[in-house]
């Protein structure tokens, strides 16, 4: 099967690199998941994790969707990931849709979903599982599991209620409705909207910003994030606590101290 994802690395001035990530579906719209996905993803991933160079992650889609989600003419014909018997789905799920989800979620550097059309159903919430979410005009956003008769099997329905409120994620779960990229920006689905053609510049305008940061300090401040979520605030103080001792004995920390007194941007290393 052709593969979902094109990468490129970009090196920043001043700072480590940027990994741009493509869907590469434009004739399906960037439908997903083939059955190799998971494992194509999952290895994308998990280099990136390894490599203390890459620093921030942007992720996009070829053509004129981000991705329509599921593959409706796989659902119709029940081939492929939907084939087979009730237990024989429900391992694909885990093994494809699941291993996606928790590839791109467990990313340790910080993830900007540049939305450039629709995101629907699944492509909605993986758009949803980016740190950052900047929106082209032209996109739109929708989670129609319900009008095709299925539910969220991707994990959305723990990921959209904290992106836009329970109420917003049942309106939009229950209705089947989409919402267009204003919408979208009022609700806190996403950062902000730019113009079509400006969507690029602008996901690499801010990624160039989070390359330029310690990136061992910056990979614990997502995981402080992302664990402050779920966690109480005596066990986010206790988490912080040891964190920050470990940032401290750091040379990129005294790098940035420096750079402050002597009113110059820092260059870390990762040291």
């Amino acid at each position: 099967m052709p593969a979902l994802i094109s990468q490129q690395r970009i090196a920043q001035t001043g700072g480590g690199s940027v990994a741009v990530l493509t869907f590469e579906r434009p004739e399906r719209l960037n439908a997903l998941p083939d059955l190799t996905d998971g494992d194509e993803v999952a290895g994308i991933c998990e280099a990136i994790n390894a490599d203390l160079d890459v620093r921030c992650v942007v992720l996009s889609g070829a053509g004129r969707a981000f991705s329509a989600g599921g593959d409706l003419n796989a659902m119709r014909e029940r081939r492929d990931l939907f084939q087979g018997s009730g237990a024989a789905i429900r391992e694909s799920y885990r093994r494809v849709v699941h291993r996606i989800v928790r590839s791109l979620y467990g990313l340790e550097v910080p993830l900007i979903a540049a939305v450039n059309g629709p995101a629907m159903g699944l492509g909605c919430d993986i758009a949803g599982l980016a740190d950052i979410r900047i929106a082209s005009d032209r996109a739109s956003f929708g989670v129609p599991f319900l009008k095709l008769g299925i539910i969220p099997g991707d994990g959305g329905s723990w990921l959209l209620p904290r992106n836009v409120g329970y109420a917003r994620a049942a309106e939009m779960l229950f209705t089947a409705r989409s919402i267009d990229a204003e919408t979208a920006e009022q609700w806190g689905l996403v950062n902000r909207v730019v113009g079509h053609d400006a969507l690029m510049d602008e996901a690499m305008k801010t990624a160039s910003q989070i390359a330029a940061q310690p990136p061992r300090a910056l990979r614990m401040s997502k995981a402080l994030l992302r664990q402050g979520r779920d966690m109480n605030f005596d066990q986010t103080l206790e988490l912080s606590a040891a964190m920050q001792a470990l940032a401290h004995l750091t040379d990129d920390h005294l790098e940035g101290v420096q750079a402050v007194l002597e009113k110059r941007p820092g260059v870390f290393t990762g040291d």
